[in-house]
Protein backbone atom coordinates (compact mmCIF):
# COMPACT_ATOMS: atom_id res chain seq x y z
CA UNK A 1 0.00 0.00 0.00
CA UNK A 2 1.33 3.72 -1.02
CA UNK A 3 2.29 5.95 2.32
CA UNK A 4 -0.54 8.43 1.09
CA UNK A 5 -3.95 7.01 0.30
CA UNK A 6 -4.68 8.58 -2.85
CA UNK A 7 -6.68 8.13 -5.50
CA UNK A 8 -5.90 9.58 -8.49
CA UNK A 9 -8.44 11.87 -9.99
CA UNK A 10 -10.03 10.97 -13.24
CA UNK A 11 -8.32 13.18 -15.12
CA UNK A 12 -5.29 11.44 -14.37
CA UNK A 13 -6.51 8.05 -14.63
CA UNK A 14 -7.34 7.59 -18.19
CA UNK A 15 -5.83 4.37 -20.29
CA UNK A 16 -3.58 6.37 -22.09
CA UNK A 17 -2.17 8.07 -19.04
CA UNK A 18 -1.44 4.87 -17.48
CA UNK A 19 -0.05 3.27 -20.10
CA UNK A 20 2.50 6.15 -20.55
CA UNK A 21 3.59 5.79 -16.48
CA UNK A 22 3.94 1.88 -16.63
CA UNK A 23 6.53 3.42 -19.97
CA UNK A 24 8.07 5.58 -18.07
CA UNK A 25 8.52 3.92 -14.64
CA UNK A 26 10.07 1.57 -16.75
CA UNK A 27 12.37 3.28 -19.16
CA UNK A 28 14.05 4.48 -15.36
CA UNK A 29 13.81 1.62 -13.58
CA UNK A 30 15.40 -0.45 -16.04
CA UNK A 31 18.06 1.78 -17.87
CA UNK A 32 18.99 4.55 -15.09
CA UNK A 33 18.00 3.41 -11.64
CA UNK A 34 21.18 1.25 -11.57
CA UNK A 35 23.33 4.20 -12.80
CA UNK A 36 22.23 6.57 -9.76
CA UNK A 37 25.38 6.04 -7.81
CA UNK A 38 27.62 6.69 -10.90
CA UNK A 39 25.54 10.15 -11.59
CA UNK A 40 25.88 11.25 -8.56
CA UNK A 41 29.81 10.42 -8.64
CA UNK A 42 30.44 12.21 -11.78
CA UNK A 43 28.29 14.93 -11.15
CA UNK A 44 26.10 14.37 -14.37
CA UNK A 45 23.74 12.20 -16.27
CA UNK A 46 25.60 10.34 -19.21
CA UNK A 47 24.74 12.28 -22.55
CA UNK A 48 23.52 8.70 -24.00
CA UNK A 49 20.39 8.98 -21.76
CA UNK A 50 19.41 12.38 -23.64
CA UNK A 51 19.39 9.93 -26.95
CA UNK A 52 17.49 6.98 -25.20
CA UNK A 53 14.74 9.08 -23.63
CA UNK A 54 14.70 10.49 -27.26
CA UNK A 55 13.51 7.36 -28.89
CA UNK A 56 11.46 6.51 -25.97
CA UNK A 57 9.06 9.90 -26.61
CA UNK A 58 9.55 11.41 -23.24
CA UNK A 59 11.37 14.41 -24.72
CA UNK A 60 8.88 17.33 -25.83
CA UNK A 61 6.38 14.92 -24.59
CA UNK A 62 3.90 17.52 -24.34
CA UNK A 63 4.53 19.42 -27.14
CA UNK A 64 2.75 19.33 -30.56
CA UNK A 65 3.39 16.61 -33.55
CA UNK A 66 3.99 18.56 -35.91
CA UNK A 67 6.76 19.89 -34.16
CA UNK A 68 8.56 16.06 -33.27
CA UNK A 69 6.85 15.96 -30.23
CA UNK A 70 4.34 13.57 -28.51
CA UNK A 71 0.82 15.50 -28.85
CA UNK A 72 0.70 15.30 -24.81
CA UNK A 73 0.26 17.54 -22.29
CA UNK A 74 0.80 18.43 -18.91
CA UNK A 75 -0.44 15.23 -17.24
CA UNK A 76 2.35 13.62 -18.74
CA UNK A 77 5.61 15.83 -17.78
CA UNK A 78 3.71 15.34 -14.31
CA UNK A 79 4.51 11.77 -15.20
CA UNK A 80 7.82 12.23 -16.22
CA UNK A 81 8.98 14.13 -13.19
CA UNK A 82 6.69 12.05 -10.82
CA UNK A 83 8.05 8.43 -11.82
CA UNK A 84 11.22 10.25 -11.38
CA UNK A 85 11.48 10.30 -8.10
CA UNK A 86 9.86 6.72 -7.11
CA UNK A 87 12.60 5.43 -9.12
CA UNK A 88 15.32 7.08 -7.07
CA UNK A 89 17.05 8.38 -10.07
CA UNK A 90 18.70 11.78 -9.50
CA UNK A 91 20.14 14.46 -11.20
CA UNK A 92 18.31 13.53 -14.66
CA UNK A 93 16.93 17.46 -16.29
CA UNK A 94 14.05 16.43 -18.14
CA UNK A 95 11.52 18.51 -16.70
CA UNK A 96 13.36 21.82 -17.43
CA UNK A 97 14.16 20.42 -20.70
CA UNK A 98 10.44 19.65 -21.90
CA UNK A 99 8.27 21.96 -19.21
CA UNK A 100 10.20 24.92 -18.97
CA UNK A 101 12.25 25.59 -22.06
CA UNK A 102 10.64 24.11 -24.77
CA UNK A 103 7.68 26.14 -23.59
CA UNK A 104 9.59 29.20 -24.74
CA UNK A 105 9.97 28.07 -28.50
CA UNK A 106 6.69 26.85 -28.90
CA UNK A 107 4.85 30.19 -27.38
CA UNK A 108 7.06 32.90 -28.90
CA UNK A 109 9.04 31.42 -32.00
CA UNK A 110 8.31 31.93 -35.24
CA UNK A 111 6.83 28.90 -37.06
CA UNK A 112 10.62 28.83 -38.43
CA UNK A 113 12.15 28.84 -34.91
CA UNK A 114 9.82 26.36 -33.80
CA UNK A 115 11.19 24.05 -36.86
CA UNK A 116 14.45 24.94 -36.50
CA UNK A 117 14.84 24.08 -33.05
CA UNK A 118 11.63 21.69 -31.41
CA UNK A 119 12.19 18.25 -33.61
CA UNK A 120 15.78 18.72 -32.56
CA UNK A 121 15.01 18.60 -28.67
CA UNK A 122 12.72 15.70 -29.16
CA UNK A 123 15.08 13.54 -30.42
CA UNK A 124 17.79 14.53 -27.91
CA UNK A 125 20.40 16.32 -30.59
CA UNK A 126 19.30 19.08 -28.18
CA UNK A 127 19.28 19.44 -24.62
CA UNK A 128 17.83 22.56 -23.44
CA UNK A 129 18.29 24.99 -20.38
CA UNK A 130 17.35 28.29 -19.22
CA UNK A 131 19.62 31.04 -18.53
CA UNK A 132 18.70 33.44 -15.62
CA UNK A 133 20.36 33.94 -12.55
CA UNK A 134 23.88 35.52 -12.63
CA UNK A 135 26.86 36.15 -9.66
CA UNK A 136 24.97 39.08 -8.74
CA UNK A 137 21.40 38.50 -9.64
CA UNK A 138 18.83 35.80 -8.70
CA UNK A 139 15.22 36.57 -8.12
CA UNK A 140 15.44 40.30 -9.43
CA UNK A 141 15.53 39.29 -13.35
CA UNK A 142 14.72 43.58 -13.86
CA UNK A 143 18.93 43.92 -12.74
CA UNK A 144 20.49 41.42 -15.03
CA UNK A 145 23.58 42.42 -16.78
CA UNK A 146 24.08 39.52 -19.57
CA UNK A 147 23.99 42.12 -22.53
CA UNK A 148 22.79 41.78 -26.40
CA UNK A 149 23.24 44.38 -28.79
CA UNK A 150 22.88 44.70 -32.50
CA UNK A 151 25.55 44.09 -34.56
CA UNK A 152 23.77 44.25 -38.26
CA UNK A 153 21.34 42.07 -38.62
CA UNK A 154 22.41 39.89 -35.73
CA UNK A 155 23.30 40.26 -32.26
CA UNK A 156 26.68 39.92 -29.91
CA UNK A 157 25.85 38.45 -26.68
CA UNK A 158 28.43 39.26 -23.84
CA UNK A 159 27.71 38.23 -20.27
CA UNK A 160 28.45 35.27 -17.41
CA UNK A 161 25.09 33.31 -15.96
CA UNK A 162 25.44 30.58 -12.99
CA UNK A 163 23.38 28.19 -11.27
CA UNK A 164 22.25 26.98 -14.88
CA UNK A 165 20.58 23.63 -14.75
CA UNK A 166 21.74 21.04 -17.88
CA UNK A 167 24.21 23.66 -17.77
CA UNK A 168 27.36 21.21 -18.10
CA UNK A 169 25.29 18.86 -21.09
CA UNK A 170 23.11 21.61 -22.74
CA UNK A 171 23.55 22.98 -25.91
CA UNK A 172 20.38 24.87 -26.44
CA UNK A 173 19.96 27.60 -24.03
CA UNK A 174 17.27 30.48 -23.41
CA UNK A 175 19.17 33.44 -22.14
CA UNK A 176 17.61 36.19 -20.44
CA UNK A 177 19.82 39.29 -21.55
CA UNK A 178 19.67 42.92 -21.63
CA UNK A 179 19.20 44.78 -24.73
CA UNK A 180 18.11 48.62 -23.95
CA UNK A 181 15.41 50.15 -23.44
CA UNK A 182 13.27 51.27 -19.89
CA UNK A 183 12.44 49.41 -16.81
CA UNK A 184 10.73 45.61 -18.12
CA UNK A 185 10.98 46.80 -21.76
CA UNK A 186 14.96 46.34 -21.49
CA UNK A 187 15.28 42.25 -21.72
CA UNK A 188 14.99 40.04 -24.09
CA UNK A 189 15.11 36.31 -24.79
CA UNK A 190 17.65 34.64 -27.13
CA UNK A 191 17.88 30.97 -28.04
CA UNK A 192 21.96 30.46 -28.51
CA UNK A 193 23.07 27.09 -29.90
CA UNK A 194 26.36 26.02 -28.02
CA UNK A 195 27.91 23.68 -30.50
CA UNK A 196 31.11 25.31 -32.09
CA UNK A 197 29.49 28.74 -30.60
CA UNK A 198 32.55 31.07 -30.61
CA UNK A 199 32.84 32.56 -27.45
CA UNK A 200 30.70 30.18 -25.62
CA UNK A 201 32.20 28.44 -23.00
CA UNK A 202 31.43 26.44 -19.96
CA UNK A 203 32.74 27.03 -16.39
CA UNK A 204 33.05 24.31 -13.69
CA UNK A 205 30.13 22.11 -12.39
CA UNK A 206 29.12 23.71 -9.33
CA UNK A 207 30.28 22.02 -5.79
CA UNK A 208 26.35 22.07 -4.34
CA UNK A 209 25.36 21.16 -1.09
CA UNK A 210 23.11 18.52 -2.70
CA UNK A 211 21.48 17.58 -5.90
CA UNK A 212 25.16 15.63 -7.09
CA UNK A 213 24.22 14.21 -9.91
CA UNK A 214 22.73 17.43 -11.87
CA UNK A 215 25.37 19.37 -13.65
CA UNK A 216 24.43 22.58 -12.51
CA UNK A 217 27.19 24.55 -14.13
CA UNK A 218 28.33 28.27 -14.93
CA UNK A 219 28.26 29.64 -18.45
CA UNK A 220 30.18 32.72 -20.44
CA UNK A 221 29.31 34.61 -23.23
CA UNK A 222 32.38 36.50 -24.76
CA UNK A 223 31.34 38.54 -27.91
CA UNK A 224 29.45 35.66 -29.21
CA UNK A 225 27.60 36.78 -32.77
CA UNK A 226 24.25 35.85 -32.75
CA UNK A 227 21.90 35.86 -35.85
CA UNK A 228 18.95 37.64 -35.93
CA UNK A 229 16.59 34.49 -35.74
CA UNK A 230 17.66 33.87 -32.41
CA UNK A 231 16.47 36.43 -30.50
CA UNK A 232 12.63 35.12 -29.65
CA UNK A 233 9.60 37.09 -30.00
CA UNK A 234 8.87 39.68 -32.83
CA UNK A 235 11.04 42.41 -31.52
CA UNK A 236 13.15 43.16 -28.90
CA UNK A 237 12.00 44.36 -25.34
CA UNK A 238 9.38 41.29 -24.65
CA UNK A 239 11.88 38.84 -22.20
CA UNK A 240 10.55 39.92 -18.82
CA UNK A 241 6.68 39.42 -20.06
CA UNK A 242 7.29 35.95 -21.67
CA UNK A 243 9.20 35.42 -18.33
CA UNK A 244 5.79 36.35 -16.16
CA UNK A 245 3.91 34.13 -18.52
CA UNK A 246 5.95 31.04 -18.55
CA UNK A 247 6.83 30.98 -14.80
CA UNK A 248 3.44 29.71 -13.13
CA UNK A 249 4.04 26.78 -14.72
CA UNK A 250 8.14 26.30 -13.75
CA UNK A 251 6.56 26.86 -10.17
CA UNK A 252 3.95 24.34 -10.28
CA UNK A 253 6.97 21.95 -11.60
CA UNK A 254 8.67 22.69 -8.46
CA UNK A 255 5.84 21.70 -6.55
CA UNK A 256 4.61 18.36 -8.10
CA UNK A 257 8.65 17.34 -7.37
CA UNK A 258 8.08 18.48 -3.74
CA UNK A 259 5.07 16.51 -3.37
CA UNK A 260 6.74 13.06 -5.26
CA UNK A 261 10.16 13.71 -2.60
CA UNK A 262 7.52 14.26 0.04
CA UNK A 263 5.48 10.77 -0.82
CA UNK A 264 9.22 9.28 -1.21
CA UNK A 265 10.48 10.23 2.21
CA UNK A 266 7.19 9.03 3.81
CA UNK A 267 7.56 5.25 2.17
CA UNK A 268 11.18 4.79 2.75
CA UNK A 269 10.91 5.77 6.39
CA UNK A 270 7.50 3.40 6.96
CA UNK A 271 9.50 1.07 5.82
CA UNK A 272 12.69 1.93 7.83
CA UNK A 273 10.88 1.82 11.24
CA UNK A 274 9.06 -0.93 10.58
CA UNK A 275 12.34 -2.99 10.27
CA UNK A 276 14.64 -1.24 12.95
CA UNK A 277 14.48 -2.37 16.51
CA UNK A 278 15.32 -0.39 19.84
CA UNK A 279 14.53 -2.02 23.21
CA UNK A 280 13.50 -5.16 22.01
CA UNK A 281 11.03 -3.96 19.30
CA UNK A 282 10.03 -2.42 16.28
CA UNK A 283 10.59 1.69 16.12
CA UNK A 284 7.30 1.53 14.85
CA UNK A 285 5.23 0.13 17.90
CA UNK A 286 6.65 3.35 19.71
CA UNK A 287 3.76 6.67 19.90
CA UNK A 288 5.81 9.11 19.28
CA UNK A 289 7.15 7.44 15.87
CA UNK A 290 3.20 7.11 14.69
CA UNK A 291 2.70 10.50 15.47
CA UNK A 292 5.40 12.09 13.52
CA UNK A 293 4.51 9.60 11.11
CA UNK A 294 0.59 10.43 10.70
CA UNK A 295 1.60 14.03 11.03
CA UNK A 296 3.54 13.65 7.84
CA UNK A 297 1.20 11.66 5.78
CA UNK A 298 -1.31 14.07 6.45
CA UNK A 299 0.66 17.21 5.30
CA UNK A 300 1.44 15.28 2.28
CA UNK A 301 -1.97 14.22 1.04
CA UNK A 302 -2.72 17.63 2.12
CA UNK A 303 -0.09 18.59 -0.35
CA UNK A 304 -0.66 16.42 -2.94
CA UNK A 305 -4.26 17.58 -2.53
CA UNK A 306 -3.31 21.11 -3.51
CA UNK A 307 -1.01 20.51 -6.17
CA UNK A 308 -3.08 18.24 -8.01
CA UNK A 309 -6.01 21.21 -8.03
CA UNK A 310 -3.27 23.12 -9.04
CA UNK A 311 -2.58 20.84 -12.16
CA UNK A 312 -6.52 20.35 -12.99
CA UNK A 313 -6.84 24.32 -13.73
CA UNK A 314 -2.93 24.84 -14.98
CA UNK A 315 -4.59 21.71 -18.05
CA UNK A 316 -7.71 24.23 -18.00
CA UNK A 317 -5.82 27.48 -18.70
CA UNK A 318 -6.94 28.80 -15.37
CA UNK A 319 -3.71 28.57 -12.94
CA UNK A 320 -2.95 31.93 -11.70
CA UNK A 321 0.39 33.69 -10.62
CA UNK A 322 -0.73 34.01 -6.94
CA UNK A 323 -2.03 29.99 -6.68
CA UNK A 324 0.95 28.62 -8.66
CA UNK A 325 3.38 31.05 -6.00
CA UNK A 326 1.29 29.41 -3.27
CA UNK A 327 1.73 25.83 -4.17
CA UNK A 328 5.50 26.68 -4.55
CA UNK A 329 6.22 28.17 -1.66
CA UNK A 330 3.68 26.12 0.75
CA UNK A 331 4.66 22.77 -0.50
CA UNK A 332 8.65 23.24 -0.60
CA UNK A 333 8.80 24.46 2.50
CA UNK A 334 6.79 21.58 3.94
CA UNK A 335 8.57 19.14 2.05
CA UNK A 336 11.74 20.01 3.79
CA UNK A 337 9.90 20.10 7.03
CA UNK A 338 8.44 16.15 6.44
CA UNK A 339 11.83 14.94 5.01
CA UNK A 340 13.75 16.56 8.14
CA UNK A 341 11.14 14.87 10.63
CA UNK A 342 11.74 11.71 8.63
CA UNK A 343 15.33 11.57 8.69
CA UNK A 344 15.28 11.98 12.38
CA UNK A 345 13.08 8.94 12.51
CA UNK A 346 16.43 7.45 10.59
CA UNK A 347 17.84 8.60 13.91
CA UNK A 348 22.23 7.96 13.17
CA UNK A 349 21.52 6.20 10.05
CA UNK A 350 19.14 9.10 8.32
CA UNK A 351 22.92 11.55 8.51
CA UNK A 352 24.48 8.55 6.36
CA UNK A 353 24.77 9.68 2.25
CA UNK A 354 24.43 5.86 1.80
CA UNK A 355 20.52 6.21 2.70
CA UNK A 356 18.31 7.53 0.64
CA UNK A 357 16.46 10.07 3.35
CA UNK A 358 20.34 11.71 3.78
CA UNK A 359 20.23 12.35 0.33
CA UNK A 360 16.44 13.81 -0.06
CA UNK A 361 17.41 16.15 2.88
CA UNK A 362 20.55 17.92 1.27
CA UNK A 363 18.99 17.58 -2.33
CA UNK A 364 15.42 19.23 -1.03
CA UNK A 365 16.76 22.52 0.55
CA UNK A 366 16.93 23.96 -3.01
CA UNK A 367 13.52 23.48 -3.93
CA UNK A 368 13.04 26.32 -1.77
CA UNK A 369 15.58 28.77 -3.71
CA UNK A 370 15.66 28.20 -7.27
CA UNK A 371 12.15 29.13 -9.55
CA UNK A 372 12.27 32.12 -7.37
CA UNK A 373 13.04 31.79 -3.77
CA UNK A 374 10.08 31.59 -1.20
CA UNK A 375 10.42 35.02 0.11
CA UNK A 376 9.78 36.03 -3.78
CA UNK A 377 6.86 33.74 -4.23
CA UNK A 378 5.18 35.66 -0.30
CA UNK A 379 5.58 39.18 -1.40
CA UNK A 380 3.69 37.93 -4.85
CA UNK A 381 0.63 36.80 -3.44
CA UNK A 382 1.16 39.91 -0.50
CA UNK A 383 0.35 41.94 -3.89
CA UNK A 384 -2.84 40.28 -4.36
CA UNK A 385 -4.31 41.23 -0.68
Amino acid sequence: MAAVDFKNPDWYDEEDINIFREAVNGFYSREMAPHSESFRKNKVVDRKYWNMAGDMGLLNCSMPEEYGGGGGDYRHEMIIMEELVKANVDGFGLSLHNAIVAPYILHYGTEEQKQKWLPRMASGELVGAICMSEPGTGSDLQSVKTNAKKDGNGWILNGQKTFITNGGTANLLVVVADTGGEGKMSKSLFVVETDDAEGFRRGRILDKVGMDAQDTAELFFDDLKLPADSLLGPEPGHGFIQLMKELPQERLNIAVQGVAQMEAALETTIEYCKDRKAFGKSIMSFQNTQFELAECKTITHIAKTFVYDCAEKHLRGELDTVTASMAKYWVTDKECEVIDRCLQLHGGYGFMNEYRIGRMYRDSRVQKIYGGTNEIMKLLIARSL
